[in-house]
């Protein structure tokens, strides 16, 4: 696996002292992945290195290409070597994934290839209606009920796992929930929607799709592609500790999936289908 922070020399600038100072920082690594399907370079995305094999389960998940762990018989890294530049050892970059898919999941498109930003997923289904035939998971029929407590509790505890960022400030985190509030698991990248692709592959790979009963957490604002991903992968609810967009909350009205925002301290936002929260009862 590729390295997850990396150092570099700065210098500190400090209004309070005059002139600089010389110091070294923490930095989130950001790297590029190649997912190859077969013969073909399907996708490059830059990611924070760790928890690949996840990423491309949730990433390929999300593009409607697999439905489940069994659609890829085997997923590698190819060989190939860099300089290590504190080193000077030659060093597998982790960088190029081969994935093989089951015969009987049907071929990409061919020419889909494309870089995806860290701070922007590719969205293949970029319509409500399109992404509505394409989910398996009626989320309208979900009767979880979590309580709106256990929800204001979430952020510290998905905070807390945030490694990385304590470190750098540079990462973004996502974290799975069961209605009790037990964290089954919190993934960190530079990218929200790397992230959200992270923990969604490991529920594909640990049985957990559909995540039936569960609560989706981000450390950001909540796109679009955040609520895509959390209808394709069962999730009945999806909070953030910012906004949401407009997008995002006609997503979640039309599909079942209950979207709270701002959920900070002993507040939140519920924007859709708020009966399953517990507490959220109108006075």
């Amino acid at each position: 696996m590729g390295r997850v922070t990396t150092r570099h020399r700065v210098v500190r600038i400090d209004e309070h002292h005059p002139g600089g100072m010389n110091g070294v920082d923490t930095l989130a690594v950001e790297e590029p992945l190649e997912i190859h399907l077969g013969a073909m370079r399907y996708a490059t995305t830059m990611r924070t290195p760790g928890h690949d094999m996840e990423l491309v389960h949730g990433f390929l998940a999300a593009e409607g290409i697999i439905t489940g762990p069994d659609d890829i018989v085997s997923a590698r890294y190819c060989t190939g070597t860099v300089e290590d530049e504190l080193t000077g050892l030659p060093r597998n970059t982790y960088n190029v994934l081969q994935v093989r898919l089951d015969d009987s999941v049907p071929p990409p498109e061919a020419g889909r290839a494309t870089v995806v930003s860290s701070a922007c997923g590719i969205c293949g289904t970029d319509t409500i209606e399109s992404l509505t035939r394409q989910t398996r998971f009626d989320l309208r029929e979900d009767r979880t009920r979590v309580r709106a407590d256990t929800i204001l509790a979430l952020p510290d505890r998905l905070r807390s796992a945030q490694r990385t960022f304590s470190t750098t400030g540079a990462t973004h985190a996502a974290a799975l929930f069961t209605g009790d509030g037990e964290m089954l698991v919190a993934r960190e990248d530079v990218g929200r929607h790397n992230a959200v692709d992270k923990v969604v592959g490991w529920a594909m790979r640990n049985g957990r799709r559909p995540a039936g009963g569960c609560v989706l957490v981000v450390s950001g604002r909540i796109g679009f592609e955040l609520a895509q991903k959390s209808v394709l992968a069962g999730i009945p609810v999806l909070a953030g500790i910012s906004a949401p967009t407009a997008l995002a909350v006609r997503t979640a009205d039309e599909t079942g999936l209950t979207l709270a925002g701002f959920v900070r301290g002993d507040r939140m936002s519920i924007y859709s289908n708020p009966e399953r929260v517990l507490g959220a009862d109108l006075r």
